[in-house]
């Protein structure tokens, strides 16, 4: 576990970006006009807009390349901003997959400073990351995690053009999919929610891609098979499902899901914030957006309202 220099350096508590460049856009007006692009070319689904009309509790959406995923990851970032109770003083908490940061057992909080993006900073919602540390395990603040991680860094061109003003609280995930992500989960929730009742506006926001790397036709039927249980706020069912899914020998498929423990953590924490069922916003493959049909990724976004 490696613990990194406390709020008091500000060096250490900027993040600087990691796949600027190559994820999106580093120059800032081409990665602005891209994303406004994104987000006024993806409306939600009528029916999801009715559903978060008392409010959005949490979203779930993909982390590839914005040129892959970004026309399904807009449409979560778009109703985001369309809620009538969001506030210009809006915390994300998002949850990360965790990529290579293999020293990491549980849940890694960038706890202080800002992340910086072309866009401009991110601050981070210092009061919130500290009670959230304070949680205690499998909390730990561990910037050095997210150093190289893509999986939250490619979600903040639309935190910053859907909901500016808002801070974020970055957990890097790598709790399992068993019984301790569903802890943390529920620890997470539980304080989330205690904060969303005295009236602060708190959005959890689940990173994750959908299944590696089939054809196009099993990356939308493990889709097609997941969606379900995710949108009945099921993590468990889900966490067997998913390994099922990646032990069955299916074509090409390496994963089910590549942010199976951010999600497992994600619907357990929305569970213990009350939430009681999902809303699915949109679909894809890296095929439709130009990518070869014979070795895909799948994205999924959903809502969850509440």
């Amino acid at each position: 576990m490696r613990i990194t220099p406390g709020p008091g350096s500000a060096v250490a508590s900027v993040r600087r970006p990691a796949v600027a460049g190559s994820f999106y856009p580093a120059d800032r007006d081409e990665l602005a006009e891209l994303v406004d692009l994104l987000l006024a070319t993806a409306p939600p689904p009528d029916d999801a807009v009715a559903a978060v009309e008392a409010g959005l509790a949490g979203i779930l959406v993909p982390h590839a390349g914005l040129s892959f995923s970004g026309h399904v990851a807009a449409c979560a970032w778009r109703l985001s901003a369309s809620v009538p109770s969001a506030s210009a003083a809006i915390t994300v908490v998002l949850l990360g997959t965790n990529h290579s940061a293999g020293w990491l057992h549980g849940v890694g909080v960038w706890d202080a400073g800002a992340w910086l993006t072309p866009l401009g900073e991110v601050a981070i919602d210092e009061d919130l990351a500290a009670e959230i540390v304070a949680l205690g395990s499998p909390f730990v603040v561990d910037r050095d995690a997210h150093r190289s991680e893509h999986s939250l860094e490619v979600l903040l061109p639309f935190v910053h053009r859907a909901l500016p003003g808002a801070r974020i609280v970055p957990l890097a995930i790598a709790t399992g999919r068993g019984d301790l992500a569903v802890r943390a989960g529920d620890l997470l929730g539980t304080l989330i929610a205690e904060h969303r009742a005295t009236g602060a506006d708190v959005l959890l926001a689940i990173s994750t891609d959908m299944a590696h790397y089939p054809p196009a036709a099993i990356a939308e039927t493990v889709t097609e098979d997941l969606a379900p249980i995710i949108l009945a706020l099921d993590p468990t069912r889900l966490a067997r499902r998913e390994a099922a899914i990646a032990g069955s020998g299916l074509q090409g498929v390496v994963c089910g899901m590549c942010g199976i423990e951010p999600t497992v953590v994600g619907l357990s924490a929305l569970r213990a914030m009350g939430v009681q069922r999902g809303v699915r916003l949109a679909a894809a493959t890296s095929a439709d957006a130009g990518g070869p049909s014979a070795r895909t990724v799948g994205y999924l976004a959903a809502a969850f309202p509440g």
